[in-house]
This record gives C-alpha cells, structure tokens and sequence, in this order.
C-alpha cells in the first residue's frame, strides 16, 4: 500500500506554479528542503519564483509548459528524469475560473475550462503515472474545490469540472494504491487568488495562499484521501449537502444574492 513520499525519494512537480496557491505550495516545499520543478505558461513568474528560492533549504527549477500541451507535459517528466532525478511528488494545480452566466448560457464556454482543469490535469496524469508505476512508489495530489461538492452561482464549468476531479482523484486513489502511488484531492474553500478576485457573491472564510500552501503541504505528509479547509467552511458545505436538494438549493441561492432576479449580481468575464 502507498505511503507518503519525502524529498529522500526525489524531486516535486508543481503545476499552476506562477502565481496563487501553485506558487506558495512550490515555495513552501523549497523551504522544507525539496527540489521542486516548478511549471506554468509564464516564464517571467516562474523565473522570479526560481529566484526567490535561492536562499531556502531547496531549490525550484523552472520548467515553462502549458497543460494542454499533451506533449510537452510529457517532455517535462523525461527531462524531470533526465536532469533532476525521481518524480517522487505532483501536485497538480493548474486551473482557470471563467465565470459563466447561465442566463446567457453558452456551450463554447464550458471548453477552455475543461481543457485546463480536466484534461490538463489527466496530460500530466500521463506520464507521471507511468514514471512512477515502473519506480513502485509515487504521490499525486489533484487540486479541485470545494466548488465541487455542488452547485454555486456562475461556477457551472467551473464546478463541474472540479467536481470531475474529485471522482477521478477516487478512481485513482482505488487503482493506484496497490501499486505504491499515493493520490489525494486538494478542496479548498475561498482563498485570495487572482482566481476569486472578482467574484460576484460574498466569500466566508476567505483564507490567503501561503496559508492554504501550509495546509497542502502539511497534509500531503499524512495519507489521507481529501485535505480541505478552512474546515468550519467547508465542513459546513458538507453539511449542507445532506439537506433535502430543494432545501439547499434555495438556501445557496439566498446566501449567494441570487434570490431576486431583479438584483442579482452581474457576473464577470475573464481568466484567473
């Protein structure tokens, strides 16, 4: 059965990195001492990244990659292998958050989204997999959201496709442990991102990246199936869950503003 990695097995690989929760979750595995391979579109970020790095107990190396690029998610785990050693850890955070106004539904806009937070996660799932099949050991985190546990206000992509996630991280998690990989499901709640900046409804426990970070780090060290959190938050999601689904569904649209169809908030357009 799988058990927790540690930089004893080998090096991170962080996807998302260059800016939010990535960010903070590829420099707080630095300072606890990994090396950590460090991979977003934006080369400039991830150099800066890189660079503020050169004082902790590890190192980030960046790797610039866009998940959508089956490929080059695949050339980054053989030059991972080649140049840095083992990939021991994935933490598999890429993501957008384009909101969608279902009073103007498009289907065109659900696609980018899931390029990105479905399938990005599943072209990096590719290789690191396989690598980590013929080594006998592996951890893999799925970063999806709480978002996932239901529905909220102009989240249909978005929380579908989180949703998706926290299904696949089960899958994986049955099928993979036996075979020494250790996968897990990151639900967050609110955190101060680029991501939740322009959301259009009130946001409880707001927490901030590098806390969030903590929390991921802390918990990839156990080996528990979900890490979530701020937990009165989110446990409180949870329990709303168990109501009757009109009970829930009428008590989201009231907390959220979106009662009144005359006063609902306008939803924002634009990527995290």
């Amino acid at each position: 059965m799988a058990d927790p990695v540690s930089k004893k097995d080998g090096v991170a690989w962080v996807t998302g990195a260059s800016s939010g929760i990535g960010r903070d979750v590829a420099l707080r595995l630095a300072s606890d001492g990994w090396t950590v391979v460090a991979t977003a579109r934006r080369i400039g970020e991830l150099a800066e990244l890189a660079r503020l790095s050169k004082d902790l107990a590890g190192e980030i190396k960046p790797l610039a990659g866009d998940v959508t690029d089956k490929e080059a998610m695949a050339s980054i785990v053989r030059r991972i292998n080649h140049d840095h050693g083992s990939l021991a850890l994935c933490v598999f955070n890429a993501g957008v958050f384009l909101p969608i106004d279902a009073r103007k539904f498009s289907a065109d806009a659900f696609r980018p989204t899931f390029d990105v937070n479905l399938v990005g996660v599943a072209n990096c799932l590719e290789p690191a997999i396989a690598r980590m099949s013929v080594l006998g050991r592996g951890q893999i985190a799925l970063v999806a959201s709480v978002t996932g546990y239901g529905g909220l206000p102009t989240s249909s992509a978005y929380g579908a496709s989180k949703a998706a996630l926290i299904n696949l991280a089960e899958t994986l998690r049955i099928e993979l442990d036996p075979i020494g990989i250790l996968v897990q499901v990151v639900n967050p709640g609110f955190i101060d991102t680029p991501a939740t900046k322009n959301n259009p409804f009130p946001m409880p426990a707001l927490m901030s990246s590098p806390d969030a970070a903590d929390r991921i780090v802390d918990g990839l060290q156990s080996k528990k199936f979900e890490l979530t959190f701020p937990r009165r938050f989110t446990y409180a999601l949870k329990v709303l869950n168990l109501l009757p689904t009109r009970w829930r569904l009428a008590l989201v649209r009231k907390v959220t503003g979106w009662s009144d169809p005359h006063t609902t908030p306008v939803v924002p357009t634009g990527d995290s």
